[in-house]
């Protein structure tokens, strides 16, 4: 089996909210979609997807995976697509860093694999651990009362825990929580993620504020040593994300017992492959983690459910169904969010059929 074409299709991903509000003022209403097929001389095609949260929270952006793909796939024709080990070392000698980039082929070729031996992704990646994977619903920012009325629609939907995106006033960002906080019952799980959208000083303000409160703390500051000082001086839980960014961060993090979880995201670490290095290191470090990626729609949701689902549950915090917040669906077969949890699909790869009227023309050939 080779790789005989790469190509990428564009998706605008309108929001079923209208708009996504998080730290610093940041918003955006339509996702920029970049969906990647990797296509053999066989004639079987694997998906992926990347869909960067704007050009302005990780260092990654929606033409920027067009444009690497262009530079990138010329190395990989002809390779055998299920050699997933040599394919990365290839892609990491010909691109240097945009892991993003490399992202959508990674995936795609791990639905190859899966397409190949007629097995499940999950099943290629350790097998199914439990019935389901649990979600939770990142509430968008807005005043406290407002933000604490979304939590108590989603917990109708069935949902338990919730993402508080913070990071803006800390006076407000203290009413946030406050408020979210008083409506959940004791067994729901309330994040207080600021996104790095606090100084080292509000930080500081914030979590001495609510010390009275079950909540967890995620990346409060921009940089690893201001979060670092920040959990040094909390006892509430700390999720660190922004920051953990490859496998040496994660290892100088636990060194440091940085945090007692981490969020993995797919395309910040450069697809399937290295995210499930990174999921196998935290599982053997007993570190719990937020499985996810930026963001996307159905072929996103489901790498992320098949992450999930072959992760030991005791180390899975949740994971989310970004299919749900967007008004357009890409391909058919992809994991639905049912009370709370999704499931990772029996059928072989990522188990799905993308839609190619809602697809459009490909942007990006290379043969």
């Amino acid at each position: 089996m080779k790789i005989a074409r790469i190509f990428v299709h564009r998706v605008e991903l309108p929001l079923v909210e209208g708009s996504y509000n998080w730290s610093g003022g940041k918003s955006v209403s339509v996702f920029d979609s970049s969906i990647v097929g990797v296509e053999t001389e066989c004639g079987l095609t694997g998906f992926g997807e990347v869909c960067p949260l704007g050009p302005f929270y990780l260092p990654a952006y929606a033409e920027g995976v067009r444009a690497g793909v262009r530079e990138l796939a010329p190395h990989l024709l002809g390779m055998n697509p299920r050699e997933l080990g040599v394919l990365n070392r290839r892609m990491d000698a010909a691109l240097k860093g945009h892991p993003y980039v490399k992202s959508g082929i990674d995936i795609a070729c791990w639905d190859l694999l899966g397409k190949a031996t007629g097995l499940p992704v999950c099943e290629l990646m350790g097998g199914r651990f439990g019935e389901h994977v649990r979600l939770y619903r990142a509430i968008s920012q807005m005043p406290p009362e407002a933000m604490a009325r979304n939590i108590a629609g989603y917990r109708d939907q069935g949902y338990t825990r919730f993402q508080l995106k913070v990071g803006g006033d800390p006076d407000q960002d203290i009413e946030r929580i406050r408020a979210a906080r008083a409506i959940l019952a004791p067994e729901e799980r309330l994040v207080a993620d600021a996104n790095t959208g606090w100084t080292q000083h509000e930080a500081m303000r914030v979590v001495r504020a609510v010390r009275d409160l079950d909540v967890y703390i995620e990346q409060p500051c921009e940089t690893y040593e201001e979060c670092l000082a920040v959990r040094r001086a909390t006892d509430h839980p700390f999720v660190l994300d922004e920051n953990i960014d490859s496998l040496q961060m994660l290892l100088r993090a636990k060194a440091d017992l940085a945090m007692d979880v981490v969020n993995l995201k797919i395309s910040k670490l450069g697809g399937l492959t290295k995210a499930r290095q990174a999921r196998d290191l935290c599982v053997a470090m007993g570190i719990a983690m937020t499985l996810e990626d930026s963001w996307g729609g159905d072929i996103t949701t489901a790498a992320i459910a098949h992450l999930a689902h072959s992760t030991p549950e005791e180390f899975r915090f949740t994971s989310t169904d970004f299919n749900s917040y967007v008004t357009v669906s890409t391909a058919e077969g992809a994991p639905q969010r049912q009370q709370g949890v999704m499931k990772a699909g029996d059928a072989p790869g990522l188990g799905v059929t993308p839609r190619l009227d809602v697809l459009g023309k490909r942007v990006v050939e290379v043969s």
